[in-house]
């Protein structure tokens, strides 16, 4: 919602300046002008790209519009669940929790959670790693590192697509000066004629430049630093998960190993002490467990 929001502001504030200066809002719209520069930077983005990488383009742009997943409600919901189910491993063993992680989908304590559930990837980043843990044999130092690498490569992945779209970005304005460039060929076969049509078209092959410098600066590059921001917040949440996996694993009870996640959750979005505490009594543990496991 904050993006439409910026890129209306963005656009009203330059129309706006320049109806403020008398200028003629009609000059603006040229159609050839926008077909060049948009075509020019969709065909650039075919030619460097294969599909699957145009498709997380596409999903990223509209996570952009939906806003971060990642907020407070989101980080109290898995500190909740992460107690319920590390609660459960400590009472009743890692086999007891073997049909959640091998059938999430079908999984109660995590049908609970469908905001958490509907994250792919954090649900395999998860899951994957208590499959592992279930098998035993496998040190906590060496489970780190398991974690860790797969954390590198899932951010690797989701950075890929803010890289394509940052180059298109970074392209805009060299594509506005081929679009100026045409237009001044344009106006020089149209010398001789009537002054009206010749400034008319200087004007189109100037609004050229101006759409290729606005769209990179004023769109495209800040989408792509959003969708930025987005990729280091969902690698920040894997980081929380890690961090009271990791705990948990080492011997830590789970009250113990869901604070150390809670220390691990970027300050703007961390919930309190008593949030986290209030949530996990309330989440079917009774106070005698909470107080017990802490």
């Amino acid at each position: 919602m904050f993006a439409i929001i910026g890129i209306v502001v963005v656009l009203g504030a330059v129309i706006g300046g320049f109806l403020m200066e008398k200028g003629q809002i009609a000059v603006l719209v040229q159609p050839a002008e926008l077909l060049t520069i948009g075509g020019a930077a969709l065909g650039t983005l075919l030619v460097a790209n294969p599909l699957s990488m145009l498709k997380k383009i596409v999903a990223g742009l509209l996570g952009v519009l939906k806003g971060s997943p990642f907020t407070k409600q989101r980080y109290l919901n898995t500190l909740k669940m992460m107690y319920q189910f590390l609660n459960k491993v400590r009472k009743e063993g890692l086999l007891s929790v073997e049909n959640d992680v091998e059938k999430p989908k079908e999984s109660e304590l995590f049908k609970a959670y469908p905001d958490i559930m509907a994250d792919h990837h954090s649900m395999d980043f998860l899951c994957d790693t208590l499959r592992t843990a279930i098998t035993g044999g496998v040190e906590p130092f060496d489970m780190d590192q398991m974690m860790e690498l797969d954390m590198e490569v899932s951010h690797h992945a989701e950075t890929q697509p803010i890289d394509a779209l940052t180059t298109v970005a970074d392209a805009l304005p060299g594509l506005g000066i081929v679009a100026a460039v045409l237009g001044i060929v344009v106006t020089m076969g149209a010398l001789g004629g009537p002054p009206e049509e010749i400034g008319h078209k200087v004007a189109a092959a100037l609004v050229g430049t101006f759409l290729g410098i606005l769209l990179c600066y004023g769109v495209v590059g800040p989408l792509s630093s959003n969708m930025r921001k987005t990729a280091d917040a969902h690698n920040e949440y894997l980081h929380v998960l890690r961090v009271m996996l990791l705990s948990f694993l080492k011997g830590s009870a789970p009250m113990i190993a869901i604070e150390m996640g809670r220390r691990a959750i970027p300050a703007e979005v961390r919930p309190s002490f008593d949030e986290m505490e209030k949530g996990c009594k309330g989440g079917g543990a009774s106070g005698g467990d909470a107080a017990a496991a802490a």
